[in-house]
């Protein structure tokens, strides 16, 4: 029997495959990103319809608002940042997102990646925005703090997800680990629908600040966010310094004040051997007046994705196409 997961991959991998047969000379280019319920996924679709141009290049005479001629890029859930950095540096995919953290381990075999595979190959296009560790638990649950957790049914997200990775550190960080909890492993949205039916007491999620799934779930129930502070977050910023202090404010999300929070920086990523003026293309189209107005009016997170910041949190080689139209853009000496 085929697993669900490897399915899964198989027909997106045969649907992809009639696309490209469907568009002749047209240039498919993958970007993983995650779950539905996360921030990924709707930001991942927006920068992909951007880039995109799979018309006649003479359709399009403003370079400014232009894409990539015969370039269709393709949004496609994934796991999240671990299974993204995989997949780019195994040849499986051609782009994706992850955590600034999870990149970094995976280029330079350290954090989750040590003593195991590490993929040299990675290489950045661009910084995107911040993304915050969320502790979401239900009210009825007395959970006020991190500690609060011990004993609880709580949800880490699945396998493969940066989310995991970051979780595990805050666990320890005071004082917990997985077996001093009942964890569960399944997507965002899953654990939101978990907390709504009362089968869950909290999950984490580290994503752009709002998240849909969560914005969702205050709406239909009494929730809190846990709060990330004090000495414990000290030495974790101080031990892990791509984490960095942030704060969700209050009024994103239904009932809930400002948070003290934890996070890192989203970055989307590629590989050493894609064409470097493709990716100098892909990258030249982010940055025109026509993703711009996407991006503003697409998503709340995808408004703070900003050319002034596309290299912040960047710790491993930018692409040498990305490289080139920063250089011209004067944010690389």
């Amino acid at each position: 029997m085929v697993p669900r997961s490897a399915a899964i991959t198989i027909a997106s991998a045969l649907a992809l495959a009639a696309l490209v047969a469907v568009a002749g000379d047209l240039n498919l280019f993958r970007i993983g990103t995650g779950g539905a319920g996360g921030t990924y996924y709707p930001v991942g679709r927006l920068i992909a319809r951007a880039v995109s141009q799979p018309e006649d290049g003479q359709t399009c005479r403003d370079p400014e608002r232009c894409g990539v001629p015969g370039l269709v890029a393709v949004a496609q859930s994934a796991n999240g940042s671990v299974a993204n950095v995989r997949a780019i540096g195994s040849g499986v995919l051609e782009s994706g997102f992850s955590q600034s953290d999870v990149a970094y381990w995976a280029y330079s075999r350290r954090g989750v990646f040590k003593g195991t595979e590490f993929y040299p190959n990675l290489r950045a296009i661009a910084s995107l925005y911040a993304e915050t560790i969320h502790i979401v638990a239900r009210k009825d649950a007395s959970i006020h703090s991190v500690a609060d957790l011990k004993g609880k049914h709580v949800s880490l997200d699945e396998p493969g997800s940066g989310t995991l990775v970051d979780a595990r550190l805050v666990l320890h960080a005071y004082g917990l680990s997985e077996s001093d909890i009942e964890p569960e492993y399944i997507k965002p949205n899953l654990a939101a629908e978990k907390i709504r039916n009362g089968d869950l007491d909290a999950f984490f999620i580290v994503a752009g600040s709002p998240v849909t799934s969560i914005r969702k779930l205050a709406r239909s129930v009494a929730i809190n966010l846990v709060p990330i502070d004090g000495r414990e977050r000290a030495g974790l910023i101080d031990k892990y310094r791509f984490f960095s202090v942030q704060y969700i404010e209050p009024g994103v999300y239904k009932g809930i004040g400002r948070v003290p929070s934890i996070g890192v920086r989203a970055l989307w990523v590629t590989r050493s051997d894609i064409d470097d003026e493709l990716v100098y293309e892909i990258t030249r189209a982010l940055w025109n007046k026509t993703s711009r107005e996407l991006l503003d009016q697409g998503h709340e997170k995808a408004g703070e994705i900003r050319l002034e910041h596309a290299l912040e949190g960047v710790a491993i080689p930018l692409h040498p196409g990305a490289r080139r139209y920063y250089k011209k853009a004067g944010l690389v000496p």
